[in-house]
């Protein structure tokens, strides 16, 4: 597993610096602006190499006999369906409703064939459910230096820790893939992952989720409903303000807790902490894993409800803290 993640770590790096090249060529470039997170001018799209990774690992996989061939099928060409929607937006802007209807029509090609592959409509409906949210929650957050791909990765290492049967190597691609592109966007942004990357890889982690769920013991899930409790919370929370607001929600917007954090402290420590807090979410969840469900149905609640909290607090700290201090600008 070493040698393939090394392959794919490379192979991301070299494909995000031509990635690169390409959207400097074609001026495909994300200017500052009210509802950005960035002050320089910056190409993006580098997403794509992530994606590119991870068919490899499909391919390898498919070769090696090692998944079930319908429902890789179907991961594959989802996530290729999603990364191509987002290519072309990146390109010119997209309607969103253009493309949340491919996220659909994604989730629902793999939750059929889930449920051809294990007979089960739970285990269907979560893939379904999940790759509509996950898709779109990357998107959202994919907003300051290296926050999208650090909490990918890190969700990647959790599901291979929980254990997926035959689908190992596609999340070891995720993980490297992200670990590759990293150093193009983190500390400082060279490249951005666009659209074509956040959305796909959203996509990815939804599916894996999906798979380590399925017929596993409460332990597995309570690891991942840990490991991405950090995106989901700040997206969640601040979609339902913005709703509540009467705000056009799907639009680009600076609201986000990480985007509150990342102008007063800067992007390289908000995205350490929101790594920090995975990690340690999965450290708090392998410790409870062997005690009873209602023991882990209460951390994971206590969790949560803690991450509320700090949801609230970073919103007013930030907020208050500009409105004090009118020279703080957004990195």
């Amino acid at each position: 597993m070493i040698v393939e993640f090394l392959l794919f770590a490379v192979l991301a790096a070299l494909g995000t610096w031509r990635a690169r090249r390409y959207a400097l060529s074609r001026a495909l470039v994300d200017e500052p602006g009210e509802r950005r997170s960035h002050s320089v001018a910056t190409p993006r799209g580098g997403g794509i190499a992530i994606v590119a990774v991870v068919v490899l690992g499909c391919v390898l996989a498919l070769f090696r006999g090692q998944a079930p061939v319908l429902p890789l099928l179907a991961f594959a060409a989802g996530m290729v369906a999603i990364a191509l929607v987002g290519w072309l937006d990146d390109h010119r802007p997209l309607s969103a409703r253009a493309r949340f209807a491919v996220h659909v029509l994604a989730s629902a090609l793999f939750a059929a064939a889930w449920l051809a592959e294990t007979g089960s409509w739970a285990a269907a409906t979560v893939a379904f459910g999940a790759g509509i949210a996950l898709t779109n929650v990357w998107n959202f957050m994919d907003g300051i230096n290296g926050i999208a791909a650090s909490q990918a990765a890190c969700v990647a290492a959790a599901v291979l820790v929980v254990g997926v049967d035959g689908w190992a190597l596609v999340a070891l691609a995720v993980a490297a893939g992200c670990v590759g592109f990293l150093p193009f966007n983190f500390p400082g942004a060279q490249i951005f992952m666009g659209d074509v990357g956040s959305g796909a890889l959203g996509f990815a982690l939804a599916m894996l989720t999906a798979v380590a769920v399925s017929d596993r013991d409460s332990a597995s899930t309570a690891m991942l409903a840990l490991a991405l409790s950090a995106f989901l919370i700040d997206a969640a929370l601040t979609l339902l303000r913005r709703v509540i607001r009467g705000e056009q929600w799907w639009t680009p917007h600076t609201q986000h807790a990480y985007q509150v954090c990342a102008r007063r402290w800067g992007h390289a420590p908000v995205t350490i902490s929101y790594c920090a807090w995975a990690v340690l979410s999965v450290l708090i969840a392998r410790r409870v894993g062997a005690g009873p469900p209602a023991v882990m149905g209460g951390v994971i609640a206590a969790w949560y409800i803690s991450g509320v909290v700090l949801w609230l607090w970073l919103q007013r700290a930030g907020a208050g803290r500009l409105r004090m201090d009118p020279t703080v600008t957004k990195d």
